[in-house]
């Protein structure tokens, strides 16, 4: 019994995540009051240790949380990852300040006695499962502002009410491919609370390049393509600096910071923002790299992407590359990110 009325209460949480979620992190922001920082990690030794306790275990001493979690990635490997997310209210609004680190758990794959009695029961109980499965953790996560100088601030953000104004990430090593529940422990003051995540499939997608592989050859579209009409090519307003130079022109000759963002039609409300950063970033490192952003849809209308995005495999947006000259990939941001991971990146690739 007690286990049940913990899993009702969790799970409604985990609904209230989703709905956040959408189709490709719908997340909103309130971007009033004090303008967001980059927070460190908080020391792992502020939140509970598993001490091989299970995943719901953990969930019961902190209790539920007010907090809704949504995942900002849908891509995961064996090893160690970035883990994007953003943090929220109940009506919504972004929180720019928690305290937060998550746990994990693997998900139990259904047996096939159990797939007879139905995928839908056999599903729920493989995710009870997973909550009985021994957690790991904690992973805390820093907070990375998106917030860029002025000079460098779009309409297109500036004017967005929902644009995101902070990603929290951490680094969470998954043991194995599979599915992995997620639960997310907050600390204010001496209160903890938590909440569950969707789950993810860790190794499901293989196609998007990786850290270390050969990056494709594509072609992207110029400034000199479009006449100058800068307009035609990002649907940022104004239209980004991103533009000067044909991937392909730069692969094997220099260094190239290649986004993939749509300002406009971004889902998640993510992709002003980082397009500025990009921008930002691109005053310092210009020189050394080439930065190229390229959009997601056909003539940047909706809903058919284009072929850069399709050579890339890439399920969702936005994501970072940052490719060495001689066409590896040094790095890989998916999802949101600050300054201060965007220059790191570049710096791999720029020294």
């Amino acid at each position: 019994m007690r286990l049940g009325r913990i899993t009702r209460a969790f799970a409604c949480l985990l609904a209230a995540a989703a709905l956040l979620a959408g189709c490709g992190s719908s997340d909103s922001t309130d971007t009033s009051g004090a303008s967001p920082e980059n927070l460190p990690a908080p020391a792992r030794s502020e939140f509970p240790a598993t001490e091989g306790r299970s995943l719901l275990e953990v969930l019961e001493d902190a209790g539920p949380s007010e907090f809704v979690v949504s995942p900002a990635g849908t891509v995961y490997y064996e090893g160690k990852n970035r883990f994007p997310f953003g943090v929220f209210e109940r009506d919504r609004s972004q929180v720019a300040d928690a305290e937060v680190a998550l746990y994990i758990a693997p998900v139990p794959e259904v047996n096939p006695k159990a797939e007879k009695e139905g995928a839908k029961g056999a599903d729920a109980r493989a995710d009870i499962k997973a909550l009985e499965e021994p957690a790991t953790g904690p992973f805390p996560a820093q907070v990375e502002s998106l917030l860029t100088q002025s000079a460098f601030r779009a309409q297109t953000t500036s004017n967005d009410p929902d644009a995101a104004s902070v990603v929290y990430a951490t680094e969470i090593e998954f043991p194995t491919n599979g599915e992995w529940r997620i639960a997310a422990v907050f600390k204010e003051g001496d209160e903890l609370s938590a909440t569950l995540l969707p789950s993810v499939i860790v190794g499901s997608v293989k196609r998007v390049p990786r850290v270390g592989e050969k990056a494709p050859l594509i072609h992207t579209p110029t400034r000199e393509d479009v006449g100058g009409e800068l307009s035609e090519l990002t649907t940022r307003i104004p239209p980004d600096t991103q533009n000067e130079v044909d991937y392909a022109d730069a692969y094997g000759r220099e260094p190239i910071i290649l986004l993939f963002a749509t300002p406009q039609f971004c889902q998640s409300r993510v992709c002003g923002p980082v397009v500025d950063v990009a921008e930002q970033v691109k005053e310092l490192y210009g020189e050394k790299s080439a930065f190229i952003h390229m959009e997601i849809f056909e003539d940047n209308e909706p809903p058919d992407v284009n072929e850069q995005v399709k050579a890339f495999h890439l399920p969702t947006e936005p994501w970072l590359f940052a490719i060495e000259k001689d066409g590896m990939v040094a790095e890989v941001l998916q999802g949101a990110f600050g300054v201060d991971a965007l220059t790191r990146a570049v710096e791999k690739v720029s020294e």
